[in-house]
């Protein structure tokens, strides 16, 4: 096992879907999952089977994630930490409030946060996921 892992797209099989709830346009997702692995027992989120965007309760993901524009809901059962690297994305929360995600900014996505996900630039982030 590497201890050292870059976060890059060469080598990964790359995993394409559309967010099944969109609200505008026709936005299309392409992940590089690169790592994923069973979460200590301490860092677990309880639970088990999967949470609404498809990951498996229990689990560890790191990776790249592109979404080309539109709009969807978002319902966060997990635990997400990401870094926008490319691109304009807008974050609406249901009170409406709006965070504008850029190039060069990080931020934590916890449990239970509901809203839209607007991408208004093709955008890259990387991300951890604590599922």
């Amino acid at each position: 096992m590497e201890h050292l892992i870059a976060m890059t797209r060469q080598g990964v099989t790359p995993e394409t879907s559309r967010p099944p709830r969109v609200v505008e346009g026709d936005p299309i997702h392409t992940t590089w999952n690169i790592e994923e692995r069973q979460a200590q027992p301490a860092q677990a989120l309880p639970g088990e089977g999967q949470t609404p965007h498809g990951a498996d309760k229990g689990m560890l993901y790191a990776g790249l994630w592109h979404t080309t524009p539109g709009a969807w809901t978002v319902n966060y059962e997990e635990w997400e930490y990401i870094r926008i690297l490319e691109g304009v994305s807008v974050l609406i929360d249901e009170q409406g409030v709006e965070t504008r995600l850029q190039a060069g900014d990080s931020h934590i996505i916890r449990p239970g946060f509901k809203g839209i996900w607007r991408c208004i630039e093709p955008t890259l982030k990387d991300y951890v996921i604590l599922a």
